[in-house]
């Protein structure tokens, strides 16, 4: 087995660290370009090197008609949608945590609209069989979806809306999840010449034809996430993060308001820049934390360990999609945060549409904690701000890659001592 032991010397945070683009972006981006039937290398400007946006990237290029989205989910549902309205047959597959992960709702909402899918193994689960779109006249699809599963599945629908021959009507059903990465979706379609946007409680998207246009991408703020945390564990911080846009698209930007109840100071030192400058405002953390993370279910993790690591009563709700990610986050995060004497606890009056946990305790350390990581990147990456206050050590560091391929590295090079062991 291989672990990562992390330490840090000193609390002190200081220094430059260049964040990768958002993977969220650049993968709506990547899918808009090829419709668009354009390079993306000629027109998108720092796109995310992590491995879910260079599977996606793969993907797009080849034509054996046999897939493999690997751990990816929103490399597997974008694609699958816009297999959809390919031609001939093709095969898209995962590993075996994507074929645990449902895929129902959103390939019902796409065979209503002429697509022709087909389960290979288990009903409602990948791996899918897609075949070409049967096309039934110019008239505008109409398709009513669920919008409490993943809105992957309604952005999936949306990108593929001007290429529907009478274009889309997109009407999310019950409650909406992370309608940050909705609007997200809309800006950009909008940005490369489609016509969409919210009609009351539908979305119209006007028939029509993506078109390519140069694009820089803003760096990811789930990444920042994790920099908030470490500030919010440090005794002195002056950091600098580049590539941030504080007008973000992302709904995760968010951060800079929920962090300063944890005493962290979001500066932006030029007008003309993209960096963003972090420090400590002196002022004592706040002593109870509430937040409903629906619009920013991605930073979850990371805010439960902040409130463990500073003994902050914290308060949670909006977790409802973290049940089904690249692991059960609500499972890991309870039994990792046990190591430290923390308690994850489900509330009562709980219900399944709203649940609510609450953080219990404040971090001990009888002994240097392993952190497992579940194959999930987010739980590497949430734990390691730990390290400010004592040694631990990372399961499967290499995990990183999917999201945050410099993670380690960038660590290192802000005074972090890393070192790999195999067992």
């Amino acid at each position: 087995m291989e672990f990562l032991r992390l330490s840090k010397p000193d609390r002190s945070l200081r220094g430059d660290i260049v964040l990768d683009g958002s993977k969220s972006i650049s993968n709506r981006a990547l899918i808009v370009l090829a419709l668009a039937g354009a390079d993306p290398a000629a027109h998108l400007a720092n796109l995310s090197s992590s491995k879910d946006t260079r599977t996606l990237q793969r993907l797009l290029t080849q034509t054996d008609g046999a897939y493999d989205a690997g751990d990816a989910g929103t490399t597997f549902r974008f694609l699958t949608a816009y297999l959809a309205i390919q031609p001939g047959v093709q095969v898209l597959d995962g590993s075996a945590r994507m074929r645990e992960r449902p895929v129902g709702g959103l390939v019902a909402a796409l065979r209503t609209i002429g697509a022709n899918i087909e389960y290979l193994e288990k009903e409602g689960y990948p791996p899918l069989k897609i075949g070409e779109m049967q096309h039934a006249g110019a008239d505008r699809k109409t398709v009513r979806i669920s919008a409490g599963t993943s809105s992957q599945f309604l952005s999936a629908l949306l990108l593929i809306g001007p290429h529907l021959p009478g274009g889309l009507e997109l009407i999310p059903t019950g409650r909406l999840v992370s309608r940050p990465y909705l609007d997200m979706t809309l800006k950009l379609m909008r940005y490369f010449g489609a016509q969409a946007d919210w009609k009351g409680d539908s979305i119209v998207v006007e028939p029509g034809q993506y078109h390519a246009r140069a694009f820089t991408i803003e760096a990811d703020w789930s990444a920042a996430s994790y920099w908030y945390a470490m500030a919010a564990f440090a005794g002195d911080v002056d950091l600098y993060l580049h590539g941030l846009f504080t007008d973000s698209w992302q709904g995760d930007s968010m951060l800079i308001d929920m962090m300063r109840q944890f005493g962290v100071h979001t500066a932006k030192p030029s007008e003309a820049g993209t960096a963003l400058r972090l420090s400590k405002t002196g002022a004592a953390p706040t002593p109870e934390f509430r937040r409903d993370f629906t619009e920013c279910p991605d930073i979850a993790q990371t805010l439960a360990v902040v409130c463990a690591g500073l003994g902050i009563n914290g308060l949670f709700s909006g977790l409802e999609t973290l049940y089904v990610k690249e692991t059960d986050r609500i499972a890991a995060l309870q039994h990792e945060l046990a190591k430290i004497g923390v308690g994850f606890v489900e509330q009562p009056g709980s219900t399944p549409e709203k649940v609510f946990f609450r953080t219990a305790g404040k971090a001990q350390w009888p002994k240097m904690p392993r952190f497992a990581t579940y194959g999930d990147h987010r739980m590497a990456m949430s734990f390691a701000p730990l390290a400010l206050f004592h040694p631990l050590e990372i399961e499967n560091p290499s995990v990183v890659a999917k999201s945050y391929p410099a993670f380690w590295d960038h660590l290192r090079a802000a005074g972090f001592e890393a070192a790999g062991v195999f067992q």
